[in-house]
């Protein structure tokens, strides 16, 4: 059989290729799948296509997050039979081979499978909760509401806050609004003005950065409530000049509020169950299932595409140059 794949093979070029694909014998503990849908990770995809991170090599296959068809399997994998639907962390090829240990959950047949590869971007999102204070009654501000932000904030609303979403994106705020998120604010300098009005002169209590932009953090930091706390959950990357000191006496200083900086990446927790830690990657992913189920966590506002993997060309420009129009972007293997 052929594998087709979406291949970085330059910095900013982007192929499709295809190839045979065979397996003499699987291991015992891996199973062959092929994939139905993958969506993909705009900040961390566009950051590998454009070379600079040194982590992802070219040529090489992006993404980390699919709904699967499982084909075959080895002979000691439990849990499992050709035919299932599992959501797992793959990249954008047709077929893969995979172990059975890590994240590889069924996925629930009450879910529309495209929405399940949503999960992934979820359980990032959501490890700024589980490191936050926020409790009911609070306020929440979520700087950036692209897929990652958007869930955020959702979640940080499940949590009991009341929560400000502020992006430069005009259709990025009606998705905000479509998900059910409070109060969607445009990001311009009448900002801080809104949100003192919102709560009331006292800030928000939580702060949680979803754009990786230095700029953006130091500039909400007046937004942020005395002794509240600043969430980094994007990646930070870029370079950004400016006065460390005036940034520390936010974190020092009583009378600039005593900020406690954290961050949110979500590779802090085990990735299974483990008898000491309350928190993992395969129980957020399950707690992310039950709450698409119940409809408490939107995710048709974040679709913005479903494209055949022969459009990626066309997907990554979208992402890179058409923020506004291209945001939830699913391949459809089928």
């Amino acid at each position: 059989m052929n594998n087709k794949k979406i291949v970085f093979t330059a910095p900013w070029q982007v192929e499709v290729h295809e190839d045979a694909f065979h397996i003499a014998k699987l291991g015992e503990r891996e199973l062959l799948v092929k994939k139905r849908f993958t969506l993909i990770s705009p900040g961390t995809e566009l950051a590998c296509l454009s070379g600079n991170e040194g982590w992802f090599a070219m040529p090489g296959i992006p993404g980390y997050s699919s709904v699967s068809e499982v084909i075959e399997i080895g002979e000691e994998v439990q849990g499992f039979k050709p035919g299932d639907y599992v959501f797992h962390y793959g990249d954008h090829s047709l077929y893969s081979v995979i172990p059975s240990g890590g994240i590889l959950l069924k996925a629930p047949s009450d879910l529309p499978l495209h929405w399940v590869p949503f999960t992934r971007m979820a359980s990032v999102a959501i490890t700024s909760i589980r490191v936050s204070e926020i409790e009911l009654g609070d306020y929440v501000a979520v700087t950036g509401l692209g897929l990652i932000g958007n869930m955020a904030a959702q979640l940080a609303s499940l949590q009991g806050a009341s929560v400000i979403g502020i992006d430069l994106s005009g259709p990025r705020l009606e998705a905000a609004t479509a998900s059910g998120i409070g109060h969607a604010l445009p990001s311009d300098p009448k900002v801080h003005g809104h949100i003192n009005k919102i709560t009331g002169g006292k800030g928000v209590s939580t702060l949680i950065d979803a754009t990786g932009i230095p700029k953006v953090v130091t500039e909400g930091l007046p937004w942020v409530a005395k002794y509240g706390e600043v969430v980094l959950l994007g990646s930070p990357r870029g370079e950004y000049q400016g006065n460390i000191t005036e940034l520390l006496n936010y974190i020092h200083l009583d009378g600039q509020g005593c900020l406690t900086f954290k961050g949110a990446h979500e590779w802090r927790f085990p990735v299974e169950p483990d008898a000491f830690v309350k928190h993992s990657l395969t129980r957020n992913s399950q707690i992310i299932f039950e709450l698409m189920k119940l409809k408490k966590l939107a995710i048709e506002p974040l679709i913005s595409h479903i494209l055949k993997p022969e459009q990626a060309v066309q997907a990554y420009e979208g992402l890179r140059n058409d923020k506004d129009h291209y945001h939830g972007v699913l391949f459809d293997w089928f």
